[in-house]
């Protein structure tokens, strides 16, 4: 998890919510509906005709999809790879319905003014679509996507902004969705529980998540330990979180790191320091967590084996998988950007086969923007080989969490490294709605 460096160290202060679910669900949809209507004036009032763009005059489709790359943070070069991969695939196939898919990249650098550079040339290129991105700047390049009336399909999930744009079609929870199951899987498996966070303006909701999960399991809320998102070593936070996991004699406590690509210097540090206090668990998300760091770490012998782990998607040995296996094999073969047990690359993956359901859903209609959002917002249900739930973004699909009005999929799983190999802890999906929507109480 990573986000915005703070320029406070107090959290916001957010107002209390009460009142039933139907309420709750009231109040989400209405402020939806103030953001649609805001949208649409954006749009008019720019001159901006969404709808027309997408085209070069013929049948091809072009699409942009960014992350960041060769940043000291959090980077995601296996998204664009496996964006520019998918588009070799289907191109090679006869295309989608017969359309050219074209994949335009952009690496935001983890900063705002590249993201929204980002944005801005996905407009004067005429993209159709946003698909299967991340960025850590929702507020910069959600404006200028806006204004152009351009959909952003299954970002990542990493800031609050994806779940508050009309023009967003989240494909998961995000990270909210991660951190209240993380909750609720270690409620049940831990004593005292101790998070390491981000010290950002996004790493602030993630205690309060974390704890909403704790919460359902009738757990005690966990102690919240900041660190800087691109340190070096985390010496300091890893004693003060083993202290405190470790603090109840007669329960094993659980050590939480959400650092993103910093988890593996977080657990450097773990390793070390971890000899001189009790044993005690661990617990993470994918995106901080993945077979591929597991391996390199140890496998087995890893500080990790034993890690209780939350995520969107099947386990990446799951046969679900093997489609989008084929296609890395086929057309990245040797392309060491693209991992496929990444959760970037499986949601840009997913992300581009909704765009392909989307596509074969308009027939011979013309593809723009505003079609395909068309399409979207009045009921197009798309199944995801069962790597997600059925998806919808109808108005009635939303779920009723007020600070994640775009929500629809808050549907994770629970996970554990077992030998080595990360596995299914719990068959199936857990739905964590509630969880989230009880969050919204809490803030």
């Amino acid at each position: 998890m990573t986000g915005r460096r703070r320029t406070s160290t107090t959290p916001p202060v957010r107002p209390q919510r009460t009142g039933s679910r139907v309420s709750t669900k009231v109040k989400a949809r209405a402020l939806f509906a103030g953001a649609v209507v805001a949208c649409a004036s954006i749009a008019v009032g720019c001159g901006v005709v969404p709808g027309i763009t997408g085209g070069s005059g013929d049948d091809t489709i072009t699409v942009m999809t960014w992350a960041p790359q060769d940043t000291p943070a959090t980077n995601k070069p296996g998204m664009p790879a496996m964006a520019e991969a998918y588009a070799r695939w289907v191109n090679a196939n006869g295309g989608i319905h017969g359309h050219k898919l074209k994949v335009l990249t952009c690496n935001d650098h983890n900063d705002t003014v590249y993201a929204a550079k980002c944005a801005r040339r996905a407009a004067d290129e005429n993209v159709v679509a946003v698909v299967g991105s991340y960025s850590q700047h929702g507020r910069s390049f959600l404006a200028p996507l806006e204004a152009a009336g351009i959909p952003y399909i299954g970002g990542y999930g990493v800031t609050d902004d994806e779940f508050s744009s009309p023009l967003s079609y989240p494909i998961n929870g995000g990270e909210p969705a991660l951190l209240a199951g993380l909750g609720e899987q270690l409620g049940k498996a831990c004593g005292p529980v101790a998070l390491v966070r981000p010290d950002t303006v996004a790493g602030d909701q993630l205690p309060v998540l974390l704890n909403a999960g704790l919460k359902a399991e009738g757990h005690a809320p966990g102690t919240d330990q900041r660190a800087a998102e691109d340190a070096t070593e985390y010496s300091q936070q890893t004693q003060l979180a083993l202290g405190r996991a470790s603090s109840d004699p007669l329960k094993r406590g659980c050590v939480v790191s959400a650092l993103g690509d910093r988890t593996e210097t977080f657990m450097d540090s773990f390793r070390r320091d971890r000899q001189d206090y009790p044993k005690v668990g661990t617990g993470t998300v994918l995106g901080s967590l993945d077979q591929s760091l597991i391996d390199s770490t140890g496998g087995q012998s890893s500080p990790y084996e034993g890690a209780h782990v939350t995520g969107w998607y099947p386990v990446a040995s799951d046969k679900r998988w093997d489609p989008m296996r084929k296609v890395i094999k086929e057309q990245a073969f040797g392309d060491n950007r693209i991992d496929p047990a990444d959760a970037g690359v499986q949601t840009t993956w997913i992300a581009y086969n909704v765009l392909k359901s989307v596509v074969e859903s308009l027939g011979d209609s013309q593809v723009t923007s505003l079609a395909i959002r068309h399409a979207l917002d009045n009921g197009l249900k798309v199944t995801t080989g069962r790597l997600t739930p059925t998806l919808s973004w109808r108005y009635e699909d939303l779920i009723a969490a007020v600070d994640f009005p775009r929500l629809v999929n808050a549907h994770v799983t629970f996970q554990v490294v077992r030998k080595g190999q990360l596995a299914s802890e719990r068959n199936g999906f857990i739905d964590v709605s509630k969880t989230l929507e009880n969050a919204d109480s809490t803030r």
